[in-house]
């Protein structure tokens, strides 16, 4: 008998994870907690019970946080974040530097109270989770050290609400609290209510690191406990990882509050087979993209893409080696697959395998992996021969099922990649290197792992694009989300602005003339036939259809301006500057293209130092098309400056001009058309503001809005955007510096690329 068939025969033994030290922990405190709120633990009149998935009994009883206690928790984060920000970034970071050391010394009680509260296998909580967010807090420890010559005339946001999901509990609390504190912040943060165990637990060691009270709160509850924490006017920024149906919701509460917003949603992530890719290794990947946490991964890589060619070798790979996947208690060291979460969960999983069969799909589950009769488990699930309009094809699932497809053509494979709202990662297979990267750069996603999947570190930012959110964890981009600029460095100066050059009244033209509309690069006349009298001139008045006219021009035209160079893109900012100072004289609007057109080529990203083999870099894309609703205020100045520097990094524009003032801007689009900018790349409506802003919110065509005109539009416009959940960048006109601006014209994507054995 050879040594591979002795591996073959031989079954793996039971190797359990030893519970005593987390059920030590459990009883030391009564199995009954409190939230933990400036320092002190505080028990609520109303509980919950906690259970654990893989046994289906009570391990605990939590509080439930009602306004009361969300009331206690931000009074004591707003009392605390004067000290700690004063403390200075050393100070952090020595108090960060042991709290790390603190997720170092408990890493084994960490990881198994995980397992018990979640249900994830004991080698992932061991060897993945907790490992990863003692590394966060070391590195962003860092980050706190060097915040004052990295990030000079920066300064915190304040008080920021925390929400995070069931998933990774311990590791998603990491994401979020390490960059807040970092960044001088204090934090109230609600784990989920299935999986707060581990987040009381470190409270604790919060406390043991020396933290000041009142840094950390947290509040334990359900979603109720985290509508009070999102409506708290004494809440300064709301970071929420969930599902994109929660995101929503909660774009809508923070609408025309002020609050900063970060949302890390949901995806329906691609794992994309060539056909020179190594299957093996291929099939392994695909192991850990489905079937890591059973699938309750929000960047799981759920929808096998796979070359026809060799579909049904890679087809029949992955069904032998499903039947070695082990599925059984998650203590257990030798199991792959844990337990779902929740009864509810399992019940969502089963009933959509069941529409995708009555949908055509062809089912395989491993004959082997027999699910335990207690607790909530659910086998690992292949369904093949789907739609792409499939229901499983489209909808999260969230659990350990896998939905295959197959392409012809690395074009049609990217058309597939992106036939999803969703935008979160991708996972790319192939030893063509050329072809590796230019399938990474047509994805839409935050995060592409090349030959790899599911590769996370804090140096390396992670977030979505499209309905997966906006707003990135981790990496020098994650820190802004917990900061705002204290001193403007203004690309101009907005007190006094050199006068717009406009014709005197006693050289209009007699002509009875109605400017136009500027849609696909020539003039327009508005779909209505509608005018406005402004100052004695007729003015369009765009409606709803010329909306979608503009829209579609700048989607047509946004691909081709993308792909042009940032120096083929500077150079038809310096030429429109050239022709502006020619025709209108404005010396501080041809200042500023040449600001943005500096800066086209400059915006490098950079290649991220991760602690293993691998070359992984950000690349900075354009959002797509944005809306740019101007303030009445310095009427070309700000329009020639959000639309230089949207156009600088590859988007598509659709300005609304000045209410009061649109001259400057129809006078504008003569120079455009004297200039090179391609046609549809940007259009100018004018018209009335609030009919404009409604509609262009509303559009999915529109990828960002940015809305500098008076403030009671802004909560609308807020409100209205969460169709298609765009970008939303509500600002006055001259507060932020030209970095700030360009940061909210870009979206980051990391590649990542390992190499070597």
């Amino acid at each position: 008998m050879s040594i591979a068939d002795l591996y073959e025969t031989l079954p793996y033994g039971p190797a359990p994870e030893g519970a005593e030290l987390a059920n030590e922990w459990l009883d030391a405190h009564d199995r009954r907690f409190g939230h933990a709120i400036g320092g002190e633990t505080v028990f609520s009149d109303t509980t919950f019970e906690v259970f654990n998935p893989a046994t289906a009994q009570v391990i605990a009883e939590v509080s439930q946080a009602g306004i009361e206690e969300v009331n206690r928790a931000v009074e004591a984060a707003r009392k605390a974040e004067p000290g700690w920000w004063a403390l200075g970034g050393h100070g952090r970071a020595r108090a960060m530097y042991a709290l790390a050391r603190q997720i170092q010394k408990h890493a084994r009680l960490l990881a198994v109270l995980e397992t018990l509260d979640n249900g994830k296998p004991i080698r992932e909580t061991r060897d993945l989770d907790i490992p990863l967010v003692a590394r966060h807090f070391y590195h962003h420890a860092g980050w706190a050290q060097i915040m004052d010559s990295e990030m000079p005339g920066s300064e915190p946001v304040g008080v920021c609400g925390q929400i995070i999901p069931w998933n990774f509990p311990l590791l998603m609390l990491a994401w979020k609290i390490a960059p807040a504190l970092a960044m001088g912040n204090t934090v109230v943060l609600k784990p989920a209510e299935y999986t707060p165990l581990t987040a009381l637990l470190f409270a604790e060691l919060v406390q043991a690191a020396g933290i000041p009270a009142g840094v950390v709160n947290i509040v334990t509850g359900d979603g109720e406990t985290g509508r009070l924490i999102v409506e708290h006017p004494g809440v300064d920024k709301i970071a929420f990882t969930g599902s994109t149906e929660v995101g929503r919701i909660i774009r809508q509460a923070t609408a025309g509050t002020g609050k900063k917003l970060s949302l890390e949603l949901g995806g329906k992530s691609p794992f994309l087979v060539f056909e020179d890719a190594d299957l093996d290794s291929a099939v392994e990947g695909l192991v850990d993209a489905i079937w890591f946490n059973q699938g309750q991964v929000c960047c799981a890589g759920s929808r096998l893409l796979v070359q026809e060619s060799v579909e049904t070798r890679f087809l029949n790979k992955l069904r032998a080696r499903m039947e070695t996947l082990r599925i059984g208690n998650p203590l257990d060291k030798a199991v792959d697959i844990g337990a779902i979460v929740a009864p509810v969960q399992l019940e969502r999983i089963t009933d959509l395998v069941r529409q995708g069969q009555e949908e055509g799909a062809l089912m395989f589950q491993p004959a082997g992996c027999q699910c335990p009769a207690d607790g909530w488990f659910y086998p690992p699930t292949l369904l093949s021969n789907v739609s792409p309009a499939a229901t499983v094809a489209q909808v999260e699932i969230f659990g350990p099922v896998l939905v295959s497809m197959t392409f012809r053509t690395p074009k049609e494979a990217v058309d597939l990649a992106n036939n999803t709202p969703y935008g979160l990662a991708a996972s790319v297979w192939t030893e063509n290197l050329n072809l590796a990267h230019d399938v990474a750069a047509k994805v839409k996603a935050g995060t592409v792992w090349v030959n790899s999947t599911n590769l996370f570190d804090a140096a390396s930012g992670f977030g979505g694009y499209r309905e997966s959110g906006y707003g990135r964890e981790g990496g020098k981009e994650g820190l802004w989300e917990y900061m705002r600029e204290s001193v403007m460095v203004p690309s101009r100066s907005v007190e006094n602005p050199t006068p717009t050059t406009q014709r005197p009244k006693d050289l209009k033209t007699s002509l009875d003339r109605t400017h136009k509309l500027y849609i696909g690069g020539k003039q327009a006349r508005p779909d209505s036939g509608y005018s406005l009298t402004i100052d004695g001139e007729e003015f369009a008045r765009a409606n709803r259809k010329d909306v979608r006219n503009a829209v579609e021009a700048a989607r047509a035209a946004q691909p081709g301006w993308a792909a042009n160079s940032g120096h083929g893109q500077a150079q038809v900012l310096y030429y429109l500057a050239e022709n502006l100072e020619a025709a209108m004289g404005d010396q501080e609007a041809v200042r500023v293209l040449f600001e943005y057109a500096a800066r086209a080529d400059k915006l490098d990203g950079q290649v991220h130092n991760v602690p293993m083999r691998s070359v992984t870099y950000t690349q900075n894309e354009p959002v797509g098309v944005i809306a740019i609703v101007c303030p009445d205020e310095h009427p070309l100045l700000a329009l020639v400056e959000t639309t230089a520097a949207a156009l600088a990094v590859g988007n598509a524009v659709i300005v609304v001009a000045s209410e009061k003032d649109p001259l400057p801007a129809v006078e504008l689009y003569r120079v455009l058309e004297a200039s090179d900018v391609p046609s549809g790349t940007v259009n100018i409506l004018t018209g009335l503001r609030s009919e404009l802003e409604r509609t262009l919110a509303e559009h999915d065509g529109i990828d960002a809005i940015w809305h500098f005109g008076p403030a009671e539009g802004r909560a609308e416009v807020e409100r209205r955007s969460t169709g298609n959940l765009k970008q939303v960048w509500t600002a006055d006109y001259g507060t932020a510096s030209p970095a700030t601006v360009l940061r909210h014209a870009t979206q980051v994507k990391n590649i990542w690329v390992p190499y070597g054995a």
